[in-house]
């Protein structure tokens, strides 16, 4: 059962992912209306992911990750997350695009706060 367990929780994840990013790109006349249902499903989806992982811990199964693995990974991604977003930043400064600009700004606060917290976390 952990392993097809495992595998639902993997494909609710990327399912989550697909239906965030085609609400991205809807159009059209319908568009308030769409956006809003396929808001709807992904968060539905992200539930379902809470659901999966939380019942599987409690009959004393394994998700794919632990906690100080996901704190481990977390941590790599939101550093190469920072550094991506400086990037971004200042390409847009360089082209003058101060909107982007500035909401890089934003994320680079977010994400180091983020790398100081996650790293508190794996400090032993």
């Amino acid at each position: 059962m952990e392993k097809e367990l495992n595998k639902l929780l993997a494909d609710l994840v990327v399912e989550y992912h697909k239906l965030q990013s085609f609400h991205w790109y809807l159009k059209g006349y319908h568009f308030f209306d769409d956006h809003k249902k396929f808001e709807e499903y992904y968060g539905d989806i992200a539930d379902a992911v809470d659901g999966v992982a939380e019942n599987m811990l409690k009959l004393g199964l394994k998700p794919e990750s632990t906690s100080e693995e996901a704190y481990e990974i977390i941590l790599k991604d939101f550093k190469q997350l920072l550094d991506e977003v400086k990037a971004v930043k200042a390409l847009a400064e360089k082209d003058d695009v101060y909107v982007t600009s500035n909401l890089m700004d934003d994320y680079i606060e977010m994400f180091y706060k983020a790398n100081w917290m996650v790293g508190q976390v794996l400090k032993k």
